[in-house]
């Protein structure tokens, strides 16, 4: 992002001159604050992507209500995740990615790209599988022909990123307010149980071990490691500061984005588990697992607008999300070891997997929430790396996190750290206590 050129007379030197105008207060209340919505907004897509129609479906379907408390864990970790990330940029003008890139091991550092860069691929994985799915679901064109289309069509959304930063946030922003439109109108159509929805939300449970892997896929889906990485990059050098004291009240507008964008993201992730609570489980249908058995189980159920409506939203998932995927991937590979290749390249190498998928058989819904596993257990690496730079004082100066911050992330970490523990528990075969019949 820093590389764009910014004239006053661009949309995005127009949105700079307006947030300097709000840092100097001589612009107030919302038109202060709009100059700097888009970061938040732009990482946001990676919280509502295909992954989490995959995981999300499949809890509400199998389990009602009750996993409904690891979304909003799983949220509120994200908010203060993303907080952080966005600060590193604002504080110190480099990404989380550079800071670790200059200052670790190189094999350590290499380590961490190769994982970041199996994140990303599983990311994309589940992007472009999810937008493909909904394209032939609604067209019934055959999933490969969809896959090249969703190649094209993602291709010219790329193309907006030469234009500035702002556009590229509209765009995104666009897609995110489509998606959020279609569950409120599913919610309409199919209202939850209030009372089992707050009781799912507050009281922790884990029927069985299936539930497990979906609260991990749950969790790998809403925290997202290409998403820690892309927001630090996206908000270095934005906007530019001169002294603490306007990088303060940057940080302030920054975490009031996180909070709104994120608090949108984690309202449309409770919507989908709900959706298939109430529509699904409630009515005898808890074997729903896939994307196109619940888009086809939808019509019966509550006719084919719902269903149009559902796929819809898919689609500006997919589009979107597989857009940001590869901007994320990008800068993960040039800010970790300061290579770069065209853009046209990393999209065409992201997207072979789902062809692979696709060409072996393979259940495409499973394959969405066995990605967002991969992502989990991904994750702790910018976790731990993020809680690293931000306590650093040698880095962050006198923005460097507070005890208590660095407690909750710690803590935060931990949890996602013990739910992979108990996955690969799984795995192995290994028996855990209390879990499960």
């Amino acid at each position: 992002m820093t590389d764009l050129v910014q004239s006053k007379d661009s949309f995005s030197g127009r949105t700079v001159a307006a947030g300097r105008e709000a840092i100097e207060g001589t612009r107030r209340g919302l038109p202060a604050f709009l100059p700097f919505v888009g970061p938040a907004v732009i990482a946001s897509i990676a919280y509502m992507d295909p992954g989490n129609f995959a995981t999300n479906i499949e809890a509400g379907a199998k389990f009602g209500y009750a996993l409904l408390w690891v979304v909003l864990i799983a949220n509120l970790t994200a908010m203060l995740f993303q907080s952080l990330s966005a600060k590193i940029g604002i504080v110190t003008g480099k990404s989380l990615a550079q800071h670790c890139g200059e200052r670790l091991p190189r094999p350590l550092v290499y380590a961490m790209w190769i994982a970041s860069e199996i994140a990303a691929m599983a990311t994309d994985l589940a992007e472009f599988l999810g937008a493909s799915l909904g394209l032939a679901l609604l067209t019934g064109l055959p999933l490969m022909t969809c896959l090249f289309i969703t190649g094209a069509v993602t291709f010219a959304l790329l193309s907006v990123q030469s234009r500035g930063f702002r556009p590229m946030e509209l765009m995104i922003g666009f897609f995110v307010f489509t998606i959020g439109a279609c569950y409120i109108v599913e919610l309409m159509i199919a209202p939850p149980q209030w009372g089992a929805l707050a009781m799912g939300l507050f009281v922790p449970s884990l029927p069985d071990e299936r539930a497990v892997t979906l609260a991990v896929g749950i969790i790998g889906a809403t925290v997202m490691p290409h998403a820690i990485y892309l927001h630090s990059n996206l908000t270095q050098g934005r906007m530019p500061t001169r002294n603490a004291g306007e990088v303060a009240k940057v940080l302030r507008w920054s975490n009031r984005e996180v909070m709104i964008a994120l608090g949108f993201a984690g309202l449309v992730n409770m919507a989908m588990v709900s959706m298939a609570a109430s529509v699904f489980h409630a009515s005898g249908n808890a074997d729903v697992a896939e994307i196109e058995t619940a888009w086809r189980t939808l019509t019966p159920l509550l006719g084919g607008a719902a269903a149009f409506v559902f796929m819809l939203s898919l689609l500006a998932s997919g589009f979107s999300s597989s857009v940001v995927g590869t901007m994320a991937g990008q800068a993960i590979m040039q800010d970790f070891i300061k290579f770069r290749i065209p853009l046209w390249a990393r999209r065409l190498i992201t997207m072979a997997p789902a062809f692979v998928v696709v060409g072996m058989g393979a259940t495409v819904t499973e394959s969405l929430v066995m990605s967002q596993v991969v992502l989990s257990l991904v994750l702790p690496v910018p976790m731990i790396a993020l809680i690293y730079v931000t306590t650093n004082r040698e880095i962050m100066g006198d923005f460097a996190n507070p005890r208590a911050v660095t407690l909750l992330a710690s803590f935060a970490a931990l949890v996602v750290l013990s739910l992979n523990a108990l996955l690969l528990c799984l795995a192995l075969g290994v028996a855990v206590p209390g879990l499960g019949d």
